[in-house]
């Protein structure tokens, strides 16, 4: 068995880098830490980085959109040690520098990298800096896809990668943790797999305010929040970011696990998702055009329901339990 540290970025593809790393900068308050015409690293705080951006090509699986979710290994675990536990649950991957390649059930990509410890291991207020602005987020907090094979892909993420189960939400969604945090990655039973979310942790309520008012200036808009999650106990908003296909979610007050956590089984109602008793809208769960604008216009909420989506299913994978290509 492996075990993972903390998740260490999300990689998106993006239409045209330069455009992609100015718009994340100055909308999310990340800070460029290298930028070419090829690929861009961001960061929330002090660290390396929390998100990449990589420039997207012709291919229709490579269009605009998540390309993969990185995960740091706890220190002591090499990329050898993964390759061996990868090869023994027959999980195809490659090594290529620094990093190892995957693909978990759905198809999304997975980057493993090595535990490498911070120079400065000072918490970041006792720091100083000429970079990191005076808005930006604390942390990458995790990552939420929806899937099309709920049971495979959290034995993937929990058998294979080593995280732990938190809560059940019916037979609709598990969330998983790696750490105190009550969730490094959530799945959500939809029927196919899409990135959700990523989440960017803010200090608290008021910066979550801050951080609303500016993205508002920005053109953006909420699909669902402000929030108060019985799942995860967190304050949250979804932001819609309809370039790269995805939600940013802004959170604050995450439940803290303790070590004897225990999985928990909660009904699949409102209480549970939303403790202020509001659900999403149906377009919450989709990326199409017509959700966007439905979403966009409030047209839900005007009593115009969205028409459905019809989903072009991909062919399985069949090959192992939990193969995949190497992205």
């Amino acid at each position: 068995m492996i075990t993972l540290r903390r998740i260490h970025h999300v990689c998106l593809r993006v239409a045209q880098v330069d455009e992609a790393a100015h718009r994340w900068s100055v909308q999310f308050g990340l800070t460029i830490r290298e930028q070419d015409l090829g690929r861009a690293l961001l960061a929330c705080d002090y660290e390396p980085y929390s998100l990449e951006l990589v420039k997207a090509g012709a291919h229709a699986h490579q269009r605009p959109g998540h390309d993969h979710t990185a995960w740091e290994l706890t220190g002591g675990i090499s990329l050898e040690d993964a390759a061996a536990h990868l090869r023994a649950n027959g999980v195809e991957h490659r090594v290529d520098g620094d990093s190892l390649y995957l693909r978990d059930p759905d198809g999304a990509g997975v980057q493993l990298l090595e535990f490498v410890a911070e120079r400065d291991p000072r918490p970041p207020i006792a720091r100083s800096t000429t970079t990191v602005p005076g808005f930006h987020p604390r942390k990458l907090g995790h990552a939420n896809a929806l899937t099309g094979q709920l049971a495979a892909t959290t034995a993937f993420y929990c058998e294979v990668l080593g995280m732990r189960l938190t809560d059940r939400l019916g037979d609709e969604g598990n969330w998983l943790h790696i750490n105190r945090d009550h969730h490094a990655m959530a799945l959500v039973g939809k029927g196919y797999p899409h990135l959700h979310h990523f989440a960017l942790e803010l200090v608290d309520w008021g910066e979550l305010r801050v951080a609303l008012d500016h993205l508002a200036q920005h053109d953006r808009w909420l699909g669902w929040g402000p929030v108060r999650h019985g799942i995860g106990r967190n304050l949250a908003a979804y932001v819609r970011i309809p370039e790269e296909e995805c939600f940013v979610e802004l959170f604050c007050d995450m439940e803290q696990l303790q070590d004897d956590h225990q999985p928990r089984d909660w009904p699949d109602n409102a209480h549970s998702s939303n403790t202020w008793g509001i659900l999403p809208p149906r377009s919450y769960f989709r990326f199409d055009p017509q959700a966007i604008e439905w979403e966009r216009e409030g047209r839900e909420a005007l009593g115009q329901p969205l028409p459905p989506l019809e989903i072009a299913r991909e062919p399985a994978v069949t090959e192992s339990r939990f193969s995949g290509a190497a992205p």
